[in-house]
Order: structure tokens, then sequence, then C-alpha cells
């Protein structure tokens, strides 16, 4: 279902949207309308974030979140129900962004069984690089989701299919080295980096890390296959709340589209 949804956004002329929430943030009662708010803002897929005690990748905003989100109560069975209830009313696929530990505690098997249950497409850990924990990696390239990886500025266009290895759906790019946060610049080498990577990958490529105004979603879908936005969407719910959110994602669909 990821897959086919980048190839309609193509065949259409149009790049994949991509927006990161924190399940359980501000509170848990937030999360599904936060999810349909999101998906009439034309998001074609969604990021739904568990939270984790020790997110190492992510910069302040999203720790911010997850800490929140954690002193609410939200639990990975908690995400996986609401996922459920999303996903009984839309169609938009959800990827599962998580760390391992989390996994790891619910257990590999279990996790994978009980978010395909839930209705999740694809699932994206920071820290499961590929060959790090096979039997876990085969657990779920074995399962329906879709185990999405990373590539950052520094792997080596040589080590590319390496760090791919067993993933579908699309291919992460992080677009700056450091951790997620929004920014007010993108790096003037990006359309040629995901030029590189789009002449060895047969996978879609999204693009995310620092993505925060429409003029930098339409430099990116320029280049890229998808647009990824966390940090600068998590700030708009916190100044905005859901209704404010969903205007700030459909700013970056206007600026993709226009």
């Amino acid at each position: 279902m990821i897959s086919t949804t980048f190839a309609a956004r193509s065949a259409q002329g149009r790049r994949t949207l991509i927006p990161y929430v924190t399940a359980g943030y501000p509170d848990r009662a937030s999360t599904v309308p936060l999810l349909e708010a999101l998906v009439d803002a034309r998001a074609d897929i969604i990021e739904v974030g568990i939270p984790f005690s020790d997110p190492l990748a992510d910069g302040p905003t999203i720790q911010r979140s997850s800490f929140a989100s954690l002193r609410n109560g939200t639990t990975v069975r908690g995400v996986l129900d609401d996922v459920a209830t999303f996903r009984a009313r839309h169609e938009t696929p959800v990827v599962l962004f998580t760390y391992l530990n989390p996994v790891l505690r619910y257990g590999v098997e279990a996790f994978v069984e009980d978010a395909v249950a839930a209705g999740a497409q694809g699932l994206l850990m920071t820290d499961l690089p590929a060959g790090s924990d096979p039997e876990a990696e085969r657990i779920i390239v074995d399962s329906p989701l879709d185990l999405i990886r990373l590539v950052a500025p520094t792997t080596g266009i040589e080590r590319v299919e390496r760090a791919v290895a067993g993933g579908s759906g699309f291919v992460y790019y992080i677009s700056r080295t450091g951790v997620t946060g929004a920014s007010t610049d993108l790096s003037d080498t990006l359309g040629e980096e995901v030029r590189r990577l789009k002449a060895v990958l047969s996978l879609p490529v999204a693009v995310g890390f620092g993505i925060s105004t429409p003029e930098q979603a339409r430099a990116v879908a320029e280049v890229a296959d998808g647009v990824v936005v966390g940090s600068a969407l998590i700030q708009a719910l916190d100044e905005s709340g859901v209704r404010g959110a969903a205007a700030f994602l459909g700013s970056l669909r206007r600026g993709m589209d226009g």
C-alpha cells in the first residue's frame, strides 16, 4: 500500500506528503482526531511515533513530545489501539516510527503481529541499521509490514545498497547530519545527493529532517519522491492545536503542488 501510494502520486505528477506525529501528544485523546485532521489536510502517508524515553535521533521538539506522551501514560498497546481506531475509518497508510527497545520489550513477533492487526503498513526504527539484528529484521521482512530504511548524508554511495537491504516501501533520506528539528535552510547539495541515491535505488526516496516551510517542501518535492515533516508540525500543534497543525500541513501540500 505504501509503494502504491507513491506510484499513484507520481502518476498524478505529485509527490508524497508524510507528516510525523507523536502518539499520545499533547494528550492521549488527541491522537486519532489529529490523524484524521491530517488526512483532511491531504497527508498521503502518516508516521505515528511510539514514544521512547531515550530518543537520541530526535531533536528537542520531538523529544519533548515523546517525554510528555510517556507522562500521559502512552503505551505501545495504546498506540496500536489508536491506529486500529483510525484505520477503521481511513485508508491512509500508517508507518509506525519508534526505536528498537520498545519493540524488544513488547516482543518482536508479538509487536509485528499486533501492528499488522491494527492496520499499520510500515515500520521505521531509527536504531536498527541493516544487519544489526538479523532475527528481528527477518521477522519484520517476512511480515506484511514494510521495513523503512534510513540513509544519511554520511552514507557513501557504495554502501547505500547494503544500508537499505531488506527495506521496502520507501527509503527515508536524512537531509542533514544531527538530530531532527525545523530548519531555516536546506543543504545546497540536497538535489545532487538525492539524484545520486535514486540512480542506485529502485525504491522511492522521501526526504526529512528540517523541513518547515512551504518553500522548503516545494524545493524537496522537485528532487525527491516524498517530503517528511515532523518537528515543524509538532510546533504548529503546540501553538495552534489540531486545527493549526492541519492548516500548517495544508500549506506544505499547497507548496508542493503549486
